[in-house]
């Protein structure tokens, strides 16, 4: 029985520069795609120069290179075609969105899924085109709308994973700080700016109060940044270390 790929194949049609080949290879191991067809490259097969590019990438170390496009979409059950030109052809046409959506409907329902790109100097051609279920296109300004080979690529690999929130790495180190830690810091803060004579004239304290603690509540602060923000207050009352100072109160 064939197994299914979880995502779909990119299929480089005819790419000139290693270069971008290698470059695409790098932004799909980025984002979790594996699976690279390379069509005719220009340049021959294997290329150093794609081998640079990629950084180490291990897409390109699996990627599969066919010298013609049957070869390379024989197995697929859905194709994609990125183009920024019209072609005059009776297919749907989707945002990079819109398709990886349709894709991982058509992965989940068992299909096998390939994503055409074209060459650097012309695209697709339209016999490859007129191969796919649907056309990609992107919003580009349409007085300069060609775009780099491994820069689309890189649109559609980012589109396939945009949704899944940040890296868990990236997330806060510490919890939103309850209300009952900001009003203890509120409370300190605006006891020292108190002793320091800033709530002048008295009449404007709870004014003045009132902005403070306002721009403090709009920064959502955390546990953590709480706990530094009172250790900063403390430091400018009393000193640290050599600069420690003795006050009466």
């Amino acid at each position: 029985m064939t197994q299914i790929s979880a995502t779909p194949a990119f299929i480089l049609h005819t790419p000139q520069l290693g270069e971008n080949i290698g470059a695409a290879a790098r932004v799909m191991g980025n984002f979790g795609l594996p699976d690279l067809i390379v069509v005719d490259p220009r340049d021959g097969w294997p290329n150093d120069k794609a081998v640079t590019m990629s950084a180490g990438s291990p897409v390109l170390g699996n990627a599969r290179v066919e010298y013609r496009l049957g070869d390379a979409i024989h197995d697929r059950t859905r194709l994609y075609a990125t183009t920024a030109r019209p072609r005059g052809m009776e297919k749907p046409v989707m945002t990079a969105r819109e398709a990886v959506s349709d894709m991982k409907a058509a992965i989940e329902a068992g299909e096998k899924v390939g994503v055409m790109f074209g060459g650097e100097k012309s695209g697709l051609p339209n016999e490859a085109v007129n191969m796919a279920d649907a056309i990609i296109t992107l919003p580009v300004d349409r007085s300069f709308s060609s775009l780099n080979l491994a820069q689309a690529v890189a649109v559609i690999a980012y589109e396939w994973t945009a949704g899944e929130g940040a890296p868990a790495e990236f997330e806060p180190v510490s919890d939103v700080a309850a209300r009952e830690d900001l009003e203890r810091m509120f409370e300190h803060f605006e006891a020292e700016l108190d002793r320091a004579g800033f709530f002048h004239p008295p009449s404007k304290t709870p004014l003045m109060v009132q902005n403070l603690r306002n721009a403090f509540i709009r920064g959502r602060w955390t546990e953590q940044e709480v706990r530094t923000f009172r250790g900063a207050v403390k430091a400018l009352a009393f000193g640290r270390g050599k600069a420690r100072v003795v006050r009466e109160d």
